[in-house]
């Protein structure tokens, strides 16, 4: 009898080291996709962030936390997010200078650490700093805009407002992507 409990538990914990063998090889395989930048898109990256959340091993989470930190880094940096927030700005392409302010105000925030995220400390950045308004006025009425015409005050701000609704519905539309905020406390 106590030889098949034996039996019993042997089998038991062989299946669950198996389980955490293949959840490690799974983990490996997502780490690995992002080191190398096999994953560079909003969506995939946000889809292995909620795998890294839900890990149940320790060791697991842990293992994500250095790249996943480097990839949305790396997303940000190689201007995959300004391709993608232009990608949802058809009509009036999103002004980069937004998003290269919003870099270096998360990179001077003593608060910026409490997220691994990049993309998302920008975006909230964005928002909190009211920065689509305060570039769509200024894209607006740069000269470059209107070619050989001289707008008036009321032409500069309603192509302000064009670029504030599209840029603002983009910004909003990545926000969408998380519906609890990526951050350590």
């Amino acid at each position: 009898m106590s030889s098949s409990r034996s039996k019993g538990s042997s089998k038991g914990s062989g299946s669950s080291s198996s389980k955490n063998g293949k959840s490690s090889q799974s983990t490996r395989q997502l780490i690995e996709s992002l080191t190398t930048h096999r994953v560079n898109t909003l969506t995939e990256l946000c889809r292995i962030e909620r795998v890294a959340a839900s890990c149940e091993s320790e060791d697991d989470a842990r293992a994500f936390q250095g790249p996943m930190t480097a990839a949305w880094a790396y997303y940000v940096s190689s201007n995959q997010m300004l391709s993608e927030l232009r990608g949802l700005t058809p009509n009036y392409p999103f002004c980069g200078d937004i998003l290269t302010y919003a870099q270096a105000l998360v990179r001077s925030d003593p608060d910026s650490n409490r997220s691994w995220n990049l993309a998302w400390l920008c975006l909230v950045k964005i928002v909190e700093g009211n920065l689509v308004a305060t570039y769509a006025m200024s894209e607006a009425a740069r000269p470059e805009m209107w070619g050989e015409t001289q707008p008036d005050e009321e032409q500069i701000q309603q192509l302000a407002a064009c670029f504030e609704y599209e840029w603002n519905g983009a910004v909003q539309a990545m926000l969408q992507h998380w519906t609890v905020a990526p951050t350590w406390y």
